[in-house]
């Protein structure tokens, strides 16, 4: 079992920077691939970026890239997105998860976090 935990979240003006954290504990954080994700009001949870275990291999959503940067700290066990230039429209409660095998948009992950609220103000 994995318990994901995020953190980071908050009110921004559009064009600000948040970092999110996704902190593991459980099993071998450092074998799993992990990815963010977030849901508007009235919207399906989207695929935000992705990333593997060693953090060699990433992905992005066409909407985040050049604005978002996912990376990993395995020695403490926990994931990042630094989110920089955000409008609006990345409002959202952000999720991060985790599965044993990297693989680039799938929405199939084994653990899930809570969730933590990213608003940005216009």
């Amino acid at each position: 079992q994995v318990e994901l935990v995020e953190s980071g979240g908050g009110l921004v003006q559009a064009g600000g920077s948040l970092r999110l954290s996704c902190a593991a504990s459980g099993r071998t954080f450092s074998n799993y691939a992990v990815g963010w994700f977030r849901q508007a009001p009235g919207k399906e949870r989207e695929f935000v970026a992705t990333i593997n275990w060693s953090g060699k291999r990433i992905f992005y959503a066409d909407s985040v890239s050049g604005r978002f940067t996912i990376s990993r700290d395995n020695a403490k066990n926990t994931v990042y997105l630094q989110m920089n230039s955000l409008k609006p429209e990345d409002t959202a409660v952000y999720y991060c998860a985790g599965r044993t095998v990297y693989v680039p948009r799938t929405m199939e992950y084994d653990y899930w976090g809570q969730g933590t609220q990213v608003t940005v103000s216009s």
